[in-house]
């Protein structure tokens, strides 16, 4: 079962601090012909102890209103829409989640903090727990650089592979695809990953494609690759069932790619016609 060809990218608004991913959510929105809905959570908390309860009112319709006009900046055209809801915004994103064909989140600085990030960091619980691919936008704009993927071989990593091949067709992009062998797993054979990306490639014949099999850790090759990547890709969890809601590659480059991150999890797929539509992973067609 697709997904409505009308979801939207829907875009989780926290501060003014968020205000910059607005414009990599619209570029997404645009190239892949969503709609963007932006979404603000009103906490009644912080207003109750404000002087008056429409001063935070009227910041919140202001940061929408801010945030369309960066949309608009990006795609004159581009549907938006806003909304101000009461509740708490990670619990109100991974419910509406399950509507989204996207949801874009800030990273809330994690990248450049150089600290020890919480699991409980708004960008880490949506990464984990949303129904769609999560857009980590980072602080920092990104290099115009190649568009990355890490690939294991494993289903989920395949269904990364397919996204980031749409993703570098439409921003015209070459891909880079780099599968990290470990050292104590022996040699590889290179041609693996070949195969999986001249698979795919078959249906992007305008991407320029580049493969790597690399032999280090995961993690810490694939921050590394990032670094003059223009957005990295990765499944959620890769071939790692049991480690829970996210994967060591995937926390990894969460935690520390400065590249804009997509975690590829919940709906996923292209179909033959080369237009994204969504589908169940447990839906294999």
């Amino acid at each position: 079962m697709g997904a409505a060809t009308d979801a939207a990218v829907l875009v989780g608004l926290g501060t003014e601090r968020n205000l910059p991913m607005v414009r990599l959510a619209a570029q997404e929105a645009a190239a892949h012909g969503r709609p963007l809905c932006l979404l603000h959570a009103f906490n009644w908390a912080a207003a109750l102890e404000a002087p008056s309860i429409a001063g935070p009112r009227a910041d919140a319709e202001e940061l929408i209103s801010r945030a369309t006009e960066i949309a608009h900046e990006v795609e004159p055209a581009l549907p938006v829409g806003g909304e101000i809801v009461e509740g708490a915004l990670v619990a109100t994103l991974v419910r509406r989640s399950e509507q989204a064909f996207l949801l874009a989140v800030g990273d809330g600085g994690m990248a450049t903090s150089g600290e020890c990030v919480s699991v409980d960091a708004p960008a880490v619980q949506l990464a984990a727990r949303a129904s769609c691919p999560v857009l980590v936008a980072r602080r920092e704009p990104p290099p115009q650089g190649p568009v990355l993927v890490g690939v294991d071989g494993s289903d989920s990593s395949r269904d990364a592979l397919e996204w980031a091949f749409e993703c570098a067709a439409r921003r015209e992009a070459r891909l880079l695809a780099v599968r990290v062998v470990e050292s104590e797993e022996g040699g590889e054979d290179p041609e693996l990953l070949a195969g999986l990306v001249a698979r795919s490639a078959r249906r992007f014949p305008s991407v320029a494609t580049e493969c790597h099999t690399i032999r280090g850790d995961p993690g810490t090759v694939l921050v590394e690759q990032s670094r003059s990547a223009q957005v990295a890709l990765v499944a959620a969890r890769g071939d790692e069932p049991w480690r829970g809601m996210l994967g060591a590659v995937s926390q990894a480059l969460l935690y520390h790619s400065p590249a804009p991150l997509i975690v590829v999890r919940g709906l996923t797929g292209i179909p033959g016609d080369g237009r994204n539509a969504q589908r169940p992973q447990d839906q294999r067609p």
